[in-house]
């Protein structure tokens, strides 16, 4: 069996490691590079692609022939880019709900062609240090990818020549690579994973070998990226203002000042100014700024403020404080930027965690309450990959004391009668699930039934996402009578597989969501948020409905047994009856035209006063139908 690597696929830099002789180690390319850029240049038609460090350098001369970035636009849809767009400076293209594609020389290639590209690069790498084929690995995506995403990044793996045997997330694969030297140890691990154009923020508990993720949040359209443009944008607004050209208007242009950008947030990371040079922007124009740390903090602190949210509903998913939590450890080249260290030292308490030593520093602020160790020990760059090739390993048959425990960020369910949302998958559940339910017809001699399924955490179908519809056929029969089981399975992978089956006839159909839904990030935390703001309200609408369809059918239920035992009924009783019906109708009229929710309470005694009167009538329905089978049977005359 040929050797499984990690990889790292990642927005800014793509790494591919291994494990050897138990010790997880990046893998170099024939220039001893371990990061390879995530850039592929396309000199021609017919040429071959260049990729890596050579593309990077070529990027400024052909912006549009150059693409770089290309995991945002991974999975997603046409009508889903406006905002990538604005951030890169090749041809994007995509109409509706139809495929993203980058055209360059009379060519459409997608997002997954391109990162296949890269995936090549990091495998011929791969084979040179191994001296043998590499076909198989493990690719890490952010954890808040959805099906459509992590499928692109498994196809982009098959495109380029690897057996995908595992999709996992990339803060859990950090906290694999902090975590292997402490395996007998129970802590409990936060992961902020700020790369360059995705972040995600991981709860993890370490308990004998179990990394177990207890929960998840995130965005995969916050990272470098968004610094990046921020600082682009600001000297393009000084060039302008020192009399120089609109720079908006010449992708070369544009090129030359991102890379200026790129390297001056770089280098703030270590120094507290840097010079910002760009001779001869036109023939006559040349540019130069002293650049200070404490500007670019001031241009960007929005931006990495806006990763707060996302960590403060992961403790709380995780039903945990910062007081909890051991350590917290940081992935992401954008990490190593102070204001990105010193924010989420603010956010979780932290008391930092030397690198040459290992120890505690407090300084100032010494009395502070022990809050968790900010662990900055490994590389960010490379602590994904290990983590991957430390997976991989395990896969293989290594590290057989290490389970690795998963969950999906979001819950999972159908539709139901009546617009409801049936949650079969809960979030933050352990991967990979299994779980189904049985559910039946509401309308007599239905021929088939629609399943719509739904990711979300409201109550009503309409507020969650809808990943799609497919449909079973079945024997007609009377409502009730039906049993359709449907199975939820989210693989190793994160990926989502639906079974919906015909417990009478065996028949079944399975369906795999291959494209779920593409909304920004702020979309899904702003859901998460409405379904705690919107508890109440989506619980009395819940409960209004239930009772509404009980009241429904009751009645209809109940204006049949009057017509059939007609004869048999007194007028006194009949009148109490529909005395009865007529408070369930009254009740019903209760309902808001806006809100489509009425007077739950008063409905629900009127059910009750419905089904105390109605109990003579239900058991002469019931001595009826009892006659009736009994004369079928030839039992009675």
């Amino acid at each position: 069996m040929s050797k499984m690597v990690g990889i790292d696929l990642g927005t800014t830099n793509s790494l591919v490691a291994t494990v050897d002789s138990g010790i997880p180690l990046v893998l170099a390319d024939a220039d001893g590079q371990r990061l390879t850029p995530s850039v592929v240049h396309f000199p021609g038609a017919d040429a071959e692609p260049i990729v890596g460090l050579k593309a990077n350098r070529v990027r400024v001369l052909k912006p549009a022939e150059t693409v770089y970035s290309v995991k945002r636009f991974m999975g997603r849809r046409g009508n889903d880019i406006s905002r990538e767009e604005m951030l890169v400076t090749y041809p994007v293209k995509g109409e509706g709900a139809g495929p993203v594609t980058i055209e360059i020389h009379g060519r459409a290639y997608t997002p997954e062609e391109i990162s296949a590209e890269v995936l090549k690069k990091l495998k011929h790498d791969a084979e040179a240090s191994f001296g043998e084929p590499v076909t198989r690995a493990v690719i890490t995506v952010p954890a808040y990818f959805n099906d459509a995403q992590r499928n692109a990044t498994k196809k982009a793996g098959e495109l380029a020549g690897f057996t995908v045997e595992r999709i996992i997330n990339e803060p859990t694969a950090a906290a694999l690579a902090y975590g292997l030297d402490k395996l007998k140890e129970q802590a409990k691990i936060a992961v902020y994973d700020l790369g360059g154009g995705t972040f995600d923020l991981s709860i993890l508990e370490l308990n004998n070998g179990v990394f177990q993720v207890l929960s998840t949040n995130g965005n995969t359209r916050l990272g470098g990226d968004d610094l990046d443009k921020c600082l682009i944008d600001f000297l393009v607004q000084k060039i302008k203002a020192a009399g120089g050209p609109d720079a908006t208007q010449d992708l070369p242009m544009l090129s030359r000042i991102r890379e200026v950008a790129e390297q001056a947030k770089i280098k703030l990371s270590s120094e507290m100014e840097v010079e910002v040079a760009l001779p001869f922007l036109t023939p006559n124009f040349s540019f130069s700024l002293r650049l200070s740390r404490a500007e670019l903090e001031n241009l960007t602190r929005d931006i990495i403020a806006r990763t707060r949210p996302h960590c403060l509903r992961a403790l709380a998913d995780s039903k945990l404080e910062t007081k909890d939590l051991d350590q917290v450890i940081l992935v992401g080249g954008q990490t190593r930027m102070p204001l990105v260290r010193q924010m989420v030292t603010e956010i979780f308490g932290c008391a930092e965690f030397e690198e040459t030593r290992g120890s505690i520093r407090l300084g100032a602020d010494y009395h502070r309450p022990k809050g968790p160790m900010l662990n900055t020990s490994q590389n960010p760059d490379e602590a994904v990959a290990l983590g991957a090739a430390i997976q991989a390993e395990i896969l293989s048959g290594g590290f057989k004391n290490v389970l690795l425990l998963d969950v999906t960020p979001l819950s999972l369910g159908i539709e139901t009668f009546g617009g409801l949302m049936n949650v079969i998958i809960h979030r933050n559940s352990t991967i990979p699930v299994k779980a189904g339910e049985m559910f039946t017809t509401a309308v007599d001699n239905q021929k088939n039934m629609l399943i719509h399924v739904l990711q979300g955490e409201r109550e009503r179908a309409k507020d969650n996402w809808s990943l799609g519809k497919f449909t079973i056929d079945f024997e007609p029969a009377p409502k009730g009578v039906p049993r359709i089981g449907v199975q939820f399975e989210i693989d190793a992978n994160g990926i989502l597989h639906v079974l919906a089956r015909d417990t009478k006839t065996g028949k079944q159909t399975v369906v795999e969501m291959k494209s779920a839904v593409d909304v920004d990030d702020t979309d899904v935390q702003r859901m998460v948020e409405e379904s705690v703001e919107h508890a109440f309200e989506d619980l009395a609408a819940r409960r209004w409905i239930e009772a509404t369809l009980r009241a429904r059918e009751a009645a209809a239920a109940t204006r049949k047994g009057l017509v059939e035992c007609a004869d048999e009924l007194d007028t006194s009783y009949k009148g109490q009856v529909e005395s009865a019906l007529q408070a369930i109708e009254e009740s019903l009229a209760t309902e808001n035209a806006e809100t489509k929710v009425g007077d739950t309470k008063k409905l629900q005694e009127a059910n009750a006063a419905l089904d105390e009167a109605t109990k003579p009538l239900a058991e002469l329905m019931m001595d009826k139908a009892m006659e009736t089978l009994l004369r079928k049977r030839g039992l009675i005359q």
